[in-house]
């Protein structure tokens, strides 16, 4: 009479189980997925910033060399062509830096918190393994 029981007992534990998995990677899923959206929109607004900056900065760069150039005398217009060149080059350099460096995933890479999670779930495993040596997992 017992033993039905016991297949009962067993079989509701292997629901609950399987149901606390489900719940795990559901939320991890979840997760995933906010973290994905979160790279896409980051990328999205570095890409557009990028392209943005290059635009207003080669109308900046037109227009400053061509009113410079129309105020200076013959002899200068050559010499300040340069130094123009020479000054939004480095702008142009420091922006296209800043955009790069903004696409850069942070130190721990991107989808940091669903691995750290993943990490969390497997040290808690291995702590539930060393308590319970006996156990089938």
């Amino acid at each position: 009479m017992t033993e039905p029981a016991a297949g009962r007992g067993l079989l509701r534990s292997v629901r609950r189980l399987a149901d606390t998995a489900l719940d795990t990677a559901q939320v991890r899923l979840a997760l995933l997925g906010t973290e994905l959206e979160q790279e896409k929109q980051r990328i999205f607004d570095a890409l557009l910033r990028a392209a943005i900056g290059l635009l207003v900065l080669g109308l900046a760069l037109l227009l400053a060399i061509g009113f410079l150039l129309l105020m200076l005398q013959e002899a200068y217009r050559l010499p300040a062509l340069g130094v123009l060149t020479l000054l939004f080059g480095v702008l142009a350099y420091r922006l296209l830096k800043g955009a790069t460096r903004s696409l850069s995933s942070s130190d721990e890479g991107p989808f940091a918190l669903s691995l750290a999670e993943l990490r969390r779930d497997r040290e808690r495993i291995g702590a539930r393994r060393e308590r319970d040596p006996g156990s089938v997992s």
